[in-house]
């Protein structure tokens, strides 16, 4: 049984729903909002993702299989069957699972990051910048809040597509949405990526500069939604398709 964290007296309540959209005898899938950390760490301990199912479901043997920053929304699943977590655990470990994520970011022209490469995978030759595929090696050290590129063997990898279902709105605010495809799962991995093209996502308060919010402040989340989820069920080898139902917002 996982013990409160010894520091933590008092957190604020974070009053947003944790719908659960699909359970069976292994799993629970749920689409978590934005500002719920998946599990506890440093001040967060009731207000997670994970005591929040344990006392739902009132099952201390439930775990994550795979786990979503604080600050974005989105698909995240959890294993309630001690027997299966190994397999279900592994499926995100082995990159078995496909994962989808949509943001908002500026409309504006790429700039050339410092570390790392940046390709065109667009079939349509010279001058045409998206899709592209973005490389580089993030490094994130404990206690330093955010993650940074640098020299080195590449790590990361993200395939960074303009959306086709962007709502008007958005472009008239000078934001675009944007689809990405992450290869890999470093920390903070998007957002240092579109940070680095000179497209940092909206409602980002670490890059491109670190700015104070106050933990009870939930007036302005990360424009970041792990829009879907797919993978081969272990058991079932059924596929499994999962859908975030959070949208994007230009507003605030």
């Amino acid at each position: 049984m996982q013990r409160p964290h010894a520091f933590v007296t008092d957190e604020p309540d974070i009053p947003f729903d944790l719908p659960v959209i699909y359970e069976n005898e292994h799993i629970i899938v749920v689409d978590k909002p934005h500002f719920l950390p998946t599990m506890p760490r440093g001040m967060w301990y009731q207000s997670t993702a994970l005591m929040r199912l344990r006392a739902m479901f009132g099952d201390e043997n439930i775990v994550p299989a795979h786990r979503l920053d604080r600050l974005t929304a989105g698909i995240v699943v959890f294993v309630r069957d001690v027997n299966a977590r190994g397999k279900y655990q592994l499926l995100f470990q082995n990159k078995k699972a496909t994962k989808v994520y949509e943001c908002l970011a500026p409309m504006a022209p790429i700039r050339m990051p410092r570390y790392g490469t940046t390709r065109s995978l667009s079939p349509y030759g010279y001058g045409a910048v998206f899709p592209l595929e973005r490389r580089s090696r993030i490094v994130k050290v404990h206690h330093i809040l955010q993650a940074f590129e640098e020299l080195g063997e590449v790590n990361a990898q993200t395939r960074i597509e303009i959306s086709s279902h962007q709502p008007p709105e958005v472009v008239q605010e000078g934001y675009r949405a944007y689809t990405l495809y992450p290869r890999t799962g470093k920390t903070h991995q998007l957002r240092v990526h579109m940070n680095s093209l000179g497209l940092p996502i909206k409602g980002d308060d670490f890059y491109p500069t670190m700015m104070k919010k106050d933990y009870d402040d939930f007036s302005n989340p990360l424009q970041l939604v792990a829009r879907s989820l797919e993978f081969i069920d272990p058991f079932s080898r059924e596929l499994m398709h999962f859908e975030s139902r959070y949208p994007l917002d230009v507003r605030g």
